[in-house]
């Protein structure tokens, strides 16, 4: 169990940690820029430095992109290791000008700060620098073995992290791993994640013509991309909301009973979801409560679309070309590979005559459940329990996070622990990010309480 002095020590430092967030805020370490490499640098060595004070024995390392932080504690003792993961790299901060306050120029107002990477991911990663330099300031060590890994390439696919963790594989073990990347059920109802949805992500490229003709003279005889593209998008859902790929659901793992007594347990609040979201009816698979398609069943949704004249005035064309992206969430059971085969057949067997199909494959992620019954995983319940005075919640997660299958592939480890801090309208990725700075507290409670939770004896 955590020390009360501890716990006092955070209390009473709560508006120190504050500004030394804001310090953190202020780097604008966008890793998809390149004109920000700098700054992301920048971001690397602040988190090293803020590590290497704490008496961490620590490291920059380059890859062939943005550079990854790893240190240990300084102190090694009788019990396990816990690896922390976190990222310092950021979202573009684009548009601007729907920003009410600069998204590096740190804001407060109204209990929260706001900033890109506020909530995602350097205000929830910072609190488990605090938790630790509290317990060092009362105790002079960890009650436990702890490993810190920190990249700066989360927001681009994290494309060098798998290398460098297999390179350095021996150094990276450790007996838990946590994770706060993510948010609580609803604001003020902490959880405990244990599943999360996986990932197909797909580009749709249809070639009409070899290019732009005059709709006038061609119109009528050649096929029109842009309208076998709407053609093709719409025969991918059904009318009651499934996904009409053959083969699509096969194998699928399907809610056990206490997961679905669970969530409807969790009262989602349907009301203030669609005030959020600006949306007079939410809508989907038919069969399955909100919770449970927002979680916990696959979907399939078009991103982004394009192809044709869409500029001011007129003119009068039948494109060459047109084009979509696709996502597809998925499920236990549904592996990204074949998934995007069985879209790739479907769409080439559905697509109209006249036109050309190419499909690229743009990014996956395989879906992932935790048991709930591990030690750790009850001890992060514990810890939770301390940081935010109740208990947590245990949901699953309808996005992925790559590198929990990346950790859990490289590392062999099942013992992830998802904790979020962060709210669901905290708006990451979006204008007015934002994090609860009491939320942001409550985090460094829970990090100090949970290394404490880890350690032998503790239930």
């Amino acid at each position: 169990m955590i020390p009360r002095e501890t716990l006092d020590k955070i209390d009473s430092n709560r508006q120190r940690y504050v500004q030394e967030l804001l310090e953190f805020l202020r780097i604008p370490s966008v890793s998809t820029y390149s004109h920000h490499s700098s700054d992301v640098r920048r971001a690397a060595e602040w988190v090293h430095n803020y590590l290497r004070r704490m008496g961490f024995q620590a490291k920059i390392y380059q890859t062939e992109r943005h550079p990854v932080v790893f240190a240990q504690s300084p102190h090694t003792v009788d019990g396990p290791t816990l690896l922390v993961y976190g990222h310092y790299d950021v979202q573009p901060p684009e548009p601007l000008e729907e920003w009410v306050s600069a998204p590096f120029t740190p804001s407060i107002r109204d209990g929260y700060v706001y900033a890109r990477g506020a909530s995602d991911d350097k205000g929830q990663f910072f609190t488990y620098l605090k938790a630790m330099e509290a317990i060092l300031a009362v105790s002079g060590k960890l009650p436990i073995n702890v490993k810190v890994l920190v990249e700066g390439e989360e927001e681009i696919g994290s494309p060098n992290l798998g290398p460098f963790m297999k390179e350095h594989l021996s150094e990276l073990k450790a007996d838990a791993v946590a994770i706060s990347d993510g948010s609580q059920f609803a604001h003020g109802v902490p959880a405990i994640t244990y599943g999360l949805r996986g990932l197909s992500y797909l580009q749709l490229e249809v070639q009409g013509p070899r290019f732009d003709l005059h709709s006038g003279s061609f119109g009528g005889i050649v096929a029109n991309p842009v309208q076998a593209l709407a053609e093709i998008l719409t025969r991918l859902k059904n009318p009651n909301g499934t996904v009409a790929i053959p083969g699509f659901y096969d194998g699928v793992l399907e809610l056990e009973a206490w997961e679905r007594e669970e969530m409807a347990s969790l009262n989602l609040d349907e009301a203030g979801l669609k005030s959020y979201l600006g949306e007079g009816e939410l809508v989907g698979e038919e069969g399955y409560r909100t919770v449970e398609r927002k979680t916990a069943r696959p979907t399939l949704d078009v991103n982004g679309i394009w192809g044709g004249f869409s500029g001011e005035g007129a003119k009068t064309i039948i494109p060459a070309k047109a084009g979509a992206k696709v996502s597809m969430r998925l499920v236990p059971n549904q592996v990204p590979s074949e998934i995007n085969r069985l879209f790739g057949e479907y769409v080439q067997a559905i697509a109209p005559p006249g036109v050309k199909v190419r499909i690229t494959e743009l990014h996956g992620a395989e879906p992932v459940l935790v048991s709930r019954n591990q030690p750790s995983v009850r001890a992060a319940e514990r810890a939770v329990t301390v940081g935010f005075g109740k208990a947590p919640v245990f949901i699953r997660e309808g996005g992925s996070i790559p590198i929990v299958n990346l950790l859990k592939e490289v590392l062999q480890s099942d013992s992830i622990l998802m904790m979020g801090w962060g709210s669901p309208d905290d708006g990451a990725h979006s204008p007015n990010e934002r994090f609860f700075l009491e939320d942001f507290h409550r985090g460094i409670r829970s990090a100090a309480a949970l290394l404490y939770e880890l350690a032998p004896g503790s239930e």
